[in-house]
């Protein structure tokens, strides 16, 4: 797959300024310094869509989190604010990262408002709380939105490299929710807190290749492998796994090969390098990517629309290849 300059003018020419933003900074590489990102970063913060969600996160915690994909959510929400460039230290910020900060459990996950419900070993009640399946991705948004190093952070990322198995992260849940477990074996890993933990070590150089990040890795390579004939928790590869879909909320392709792209000793992988080539396969004519699925909540955003190609979509992929020296490479323009 190649891209041509068209492609690269017409997503530098999008109405999405958090699109020209990381084109600018993650494609073309210019310094952030430099008079055209720094443009392109003060128009995406201006823009009412980033400021809206800004307005929203600082509410934290919010409403309930009663499903994991709810895509309204404001756990969501701050992950795709810090996947397009927003910072802790920008305008309407700090109160989000503050009442983080401060809903930390003794175990050291950052907590949500939660309610689980008694079904599933919970009190049915609402509680802030943490299960495997959050509390990296909270981890991960502080992060990659340039939270300070701090004692808080440190103790988060301890807590989530102690909980790896040799087969990579399990469901696990905070002490208080007592019984609670995943509609699952206790002994099998789960594909999305898996995905979550690494895209968290992934901000953390000192975890580029450690054993936590090559079991999780190896979980979900594996699963990869099995493909079709094994289904971990909710979490099966088939038609839907395949389906280009943002944010990053779920357990399918553009997540998944998103994360792993993030860690060059996976490159070589074969099995990396298949899913890949299936990522790469849903380009267009012109080398441009559309939402298969979407999520609801985010209708509007170009990466939530099925009959049009989307250049956050775009970015994306394009982004992934650049980190992969393996695939196709891109143009002399973006050398």
């Amino acid at each position: 797959m190649t891209i041509n300059q068209d492609t690269l003018q017409w997503m530098l020419s999008c109405d999405e300024p958090w699109t020209v933003y990381r084109t600018r900074l993650d494609l073309l590489e210019q310094p952030p310094g430099s008079p055209e990102v720094i443009a392109a970063r003060a128009t995406m913060l201006a823009h009412p869509d980033i400021t809206h969600l800004i307005q929203q996160v600082s509410g934290w915690p919010g409403s309930v989190l009663k499903r994991h994909n709810d895509a309204s959510h404001l756990l969501h929400k701050l992950s795709a604010l810090a996947e397009f460039g927003v910072r802790a230290d920008d305008p309407g910020m700090p109160p989000a990262i503050q009442a983080i900060l401060e809903r930390q459990s003794p175990q050291g996950a950052f907590q949500v408002l939660l309610n689980i419900p008694t079904a599933f070993g919970g009190s049915g009640e609402d509680l802030l709380t943490w299960v495997l399946c959050d509390a990296p991705l909270l981890l991960y948004a502080l992060l990659a939105l340039d939270v300070p190093r701090q004692p808080q952070l440190d103790l988060a990322i301890e807590h989530i490299t102690s909980l790896v198995e040799d087969n990579g992260w399990r469901c696990r849940a905070a002490p208080e929710l007592g019984k609670f477990k995943g509609p699952g074996r206790k002994s099998d890993p789960c594909p999305i807190a898996n995905v979550y933990a690494l895209q968290a070590l992934s901000r953390l150089p000192e975890h580029q290749a450690s054993p936590a990040v090559r079991a999780g890795a190896e979980a979900l390579l594996q699963h990869w492998e099995q493909r079709g004939a094994k289904k971990y928790f909710l979490f099966g590869i088939g038609s839907d796994f395949h389906k280009l879909k943002y944010p990053f909320i779920w357990y399918d392709i553009l997540h998944v090969v998103d994360t792993l792209s993030r860690f060059p000793f996976l490159h070589s992988d074969p099995r990396f390098q298949q899913m890949l080539n299936a990522l790469l396969a849903q380009a267009d004519s012109q080398g441009r990517y559309t939402a298969g699925s979407m999520y609801l909540p985010w209708k509007g955003w170009s990466f939530a629309n099925k009959k049009q190609p989307s250049p956050w979509l775009t970015l994306l992929v394009l982004r992934i290849q650049k980190r992969v020296p393996l695939s196709t490479p891109l143009p002399e323009i973006l050398s």
